[in-house]
């Protein structure tokens, strides 16, 4: 920063530190005699740049002075040249600070009193206020939806904010269940909350969770998988659509918003069975553990790029650069046009592993192709690990959206079985 020059000081008296005028030989307010001043000292540091103290130089030799009148003594003891600082310096034996400071731990009588309240990620000592910030340092605390993993038996998911979201509006449930005939039943159900609706988080948690509760419970009671997708596509709508009720959307809801709403997409595999649900343009692909094998979308988007394809009016490559593309024509909500859930069923007749996401995935890995290059040789026995590298391989693309993949492995059918 620039400073503005000083100006030079005035010479002072010695006794009194009144000004002086250039020339004067006694101070015109004391009547000191200017020429009996001793000589400065010379300098001797304290301190040398080596941490050592420097040596006292030898003073040099001196006329001696004419005699003068003697001063006052006041005005002695005020030029009196003060007494020399320990030889010692600075000293360098202090033990030396650690580069990084523990952080306080939390009060265990805070703890107690608090019971549940969380505690700062960063201070690791202030409580988090209902905005999530901490009282303490400021510090903002991640949300538990910004990054989310579970795995359910053989089945796994991944939920990531991504990189230009403010926050995660994909949800997704998991779950396993043992059909009456006592084989295993795999359930996975992704939900992607529409940004320009009111409160599109809490629409996909409540959609994700209704549709797989509904799964959960219809299947061990003998229901067919794939009817029970459809009534579990049913319960989300009437979860989604309850929130439009809520008060807490009537404070939240703004002219430009509309109801709570999301997509969905989910899946059932059993010993042989595939069964897929979806309404909007979230999707799933069929990807085999051979590789020879092609691999397969099995959803359609209900989007306008989906439609213009589907009209002949454009290819599929032109239909999906088109800025309207991701606009849906189907969803879940109070303000949807009518629920027209989706499901099909299929019957592999080898291994493999169906990826359920939303199109903060598959905007990176479109085609199924590109799905089956990004997912890993080992997916069927390691699901999380793979939907780890999915997500990953989103953000790495840029993580535009949110992005959300669920990972289930499809068993060898029973000998025999064939192509649906």
């Amino acid at each position: 920063m620039s400073q503005m020059p000083r100006q030079a000081a005035l010479p002072t008296c010695p006794s009194c530190a009144e000004p002086l005028d250039a020339g004067d030989r006694y101070c015109g307010a004391c009547g000191f005699d200017l020429s009996v001043a001793p000589r400065r000292p010379d300098d001797h540091p304290t301190l040398a740049m080596t941490g050592t103290t420097a040596p006292a130089a030898p003073a040099a030799p001196t006329a001696p002075a004419a005699p003068a009148a003697p001063a006052a003594p006041e005005a002695l003891a005020a030029w009196a040249t003060p007494a020399a600082p320990p030889t010692g310096g600075v000293r360098f034996d202090r033990p030396a600070e650690p580069e990084e400071y523990p952080l306080q731990a939390p009060d265990p009588r805070v703890a107690a009193e608090a019971g549940a309240v969380k505690v700062c990620v960063a201070c690791r000592a202030g409580r988090v206020d209902d905005d999530g910030y901490c009282e303490n340092c400021g510090h903002a605390q991640p949300r538990e939806r910004d990054h989310m993993e579970l795995e359910s038996g053989p089945v796994a998911a991944v939920s990531d904010r991504g990189l230009r979201h403010h926050r995660n509006e994909d949800s997704f449930s998991l779950g396993h269940a043992t059909l009456p005939d006592g084989s295993p039943a795999l359930v996975a159900i992704v939900c992607d909350g529409v940004s320009s609706a009111t409160r599109p988080d809490d629409a996909s948690m409540a959609a994700a969770r209704a549709a797989g509760d509904a799964l959960l419970e219809a299947l061990p009671q003998g229901a067919h998988p794939q009817a029970a997708m459809h009534e579990a596509i049913v319960a989300a709508s009437h979860a989604v659509n309850a929130l439009a009720g809520e008060p807490a959307t009537a404070r939240e809801h703004t002219p430009h918003q509309n109801s709570p709403a999301c997509t969905l997409v989910g899946t059932v595999v059993t010993q042989g069975l595939l069964v897929v649900g979806w309404v909007g343009d979230s999707r799933a692909y069929w990807v085999p553990a051979d590789r020879a094998t092609p691999p397969a979308r099995l959803t359609e988007d209900d989007s306008w790029a989906a439609q213009m394809v589907a009209a002949g009016l454009m290819s599929e490559a032109e239909a999906y650069a088109d800025e309207r593309a991701h606009a849906i024509t189907g969803w879940l909500g109070a303000d949807a046009y009518e629920l027209e859930p989706h499901t099909a069923s299929f019957k592999p007749d080898r291994p493999g592993v169906v990826v359920v996401c939303t199109d903060g995935l598959w905007n990176y890995a479109e085609a199924a192709e590109e799905m089956a290059e990004v997912v890993t040789p080992d997916a069927a026995v390691r699901p999380l690990h793979c939907a780890q590298v999915l997500v990953g391989h989103a953000l790495d693309g840029g993580g535009h959206d949110n992005v959300t993949v669920a990972v289930v492995p499809f068993p060898a059918p029973p000998q025999g079985a064939g192509n649906a």
